[in-house]
């Protein structure tokens, strides 16, 4: 671990940066990251959230999945006191390209190029492959947090000047934290995802009822479909998933993968250290036909909500995908009183299925003076566009009108 010292810090905090979780304290993190006592609320920044554990970030290192050779080097940035205990840190990775991440800068990067510069590499500062919002700042809790943030801050921008980095971007940040770092001379960016949120509904026909008569039939009518082929669906958890469940899961992840990306972004040794790792944190959704297996989904359990992140099939049936992905998990999230279920990036269709348009936010870094000047143009543009798109998703909602 190579250490660093930006001026303006308590002089018995050292700064280093890990090029692999493997030289970080499991406990010292997950302390930073889950802090004893933390409330769990209905907000953005669900005190539970499983990617930011060190369990599932040192699975993509260990994995081959987030690593130099796939482009993200990492380069976690640590904080500590003079006797050594963690007190903040941030997942951050160095980057050779833009593909993962799920907030488009490669046309930022492209124009910068044209110009002479050198976009690459840049530091990422997020959970890889991994659209979910959550803190980015880690910091343990205790008189010294406020140093230790403004700490963990500037060792970033240190180490971008050192790696002769571009930029730093910090993407899917709860809105505290992204106001906190605009007032900081952060770039502000916004974008939208589809999330379902919970109104206090006591099982999934009472969140039926909720939708307009059309949207309510139409979902039944999907439901009943979607199993119509003599498929039955199975949830899984915990121990009941076992090496022959990732298997056939992988193998739905791969035919997604290669037609979606055209290189998928996880190992299969990924799969089987989550399951040894955090397998309570996983649910599996699988459809079974005449003795295989032939879709599923992983979704990871948070203390407030469930992620749905990666799909596959090798059989194709009508609205099959719509069950195992949303409805499943809107019942899931139903039965463990969840405030919402983030369903992963984009998809416009999830507005039909009940879900609600939320905006996303990020921060951005920028060294350069003339490329931070017209990205700073091109946000503030792009900011009152997402504005206007999230109003108009929500005069499109599906429900029932009061």
């Amino acid at each position: 671990m190579a250490e660093h010292s930006p001026p303006d810090i308590p002089a018995d905090f050292v700064l280093k940066v890990a090029s692999s979780l493997k030289a970080v304290d499991a406990a010292a993190w997950d302390a930073c990251a889950h802090p004893q006592g933390a409330p769990e609320s209905a907000s953005e920044d669900d005190p539970a959230n499983p990617f930011i554990s060190h369990a599932f970030l040192s699975a993509l290192e260990e994995s081959g999945s987030a690593v130099a050779r796939t482009g993200w080097a990492p380069a976690h940035v640590l904080v500590e006191d003079g006797e050594g205990q963690l007190l903040a840190c941030a997942p951050c990775y160095r980057k050779s390209h833009s593909r993962g991440e799920y907030v488009f800068d490669s046309g930022w990067a492209d124009a910068y190029e044209r110009a002479g510069g050198s976009y690459y590499p840049k530091l990422q500062v997020s959970v890889p492959f991994t659209p979910a919002t959550g803190r980015r700042l880690l910091v343990r809790p205790g008189p010294r947090a406020a140093l230790a943030r403004e700490a963990a801050i500037g060792a970033l921008r240190a180490l971008r000047a050192q790696t002769g980095s571009s930029s730093i971007h910090l993407t899917f940040l709860p809105k505290a934290d992204w106001d906190d770092l605009g007032a900081r001379g952060f770039l502000q960016r916004t974008d939208q995802q589809f999330h379902w949120l919970n109104d206090g509904y006591a099982s999934f026909e009472g969140f039926l009822e909720a939708l307009a008569s059309r949207k309510r039939k139409a979902i039944r009518r999907e439901r009943r479909d979607a199993v119509a082929n003599d498929i039955v669906i199975e949830r899984l958890t915990g121990a009941a998933i076992t090496e022959a469940h990732w298997d056939a899961f992988f193998t739905f992840y791969m035919d997604t993968g290669s037609r979606k990306w055209g290189r998928p972004y996880l190992t299969r040794a990924f799969f089987s250290l989550i399951g040894e790792r955090m397998a309570d944190k996983v649910l599996l959704v699988m459809a079974r036909r005449g003795g295989r297996y032939v879709a599923g989904a992983i979704n990871f359990i948070g203390g407030d909500a469930l992620y749905g992140r990666n799909w596959g099939c090798i059989e194709d049936h009508p609205f099959l995908h719509f069950e195992i992905c949303y409805y499943q998990a809107i019942e899931f999230a139903i039965e463990r009183g969840f405030s919402r279920v983030e369903a992963g990036a984009q998809g416009e269709h999830k507005l039909a299925r009940g879900y609600r348009a939320v905006t996303t936010y990020s921060a951005h870094d920028l060294a350069d003076p003339s490329l931070r000047k017209a990205v700073a143009d091109y946000l503030a543009r792009e900011r009152s566009y997402v504005a206007s798109l999230h109003e108009e998703y929500e005069e499109h909602a599906p429900f029932r009108k009061a």
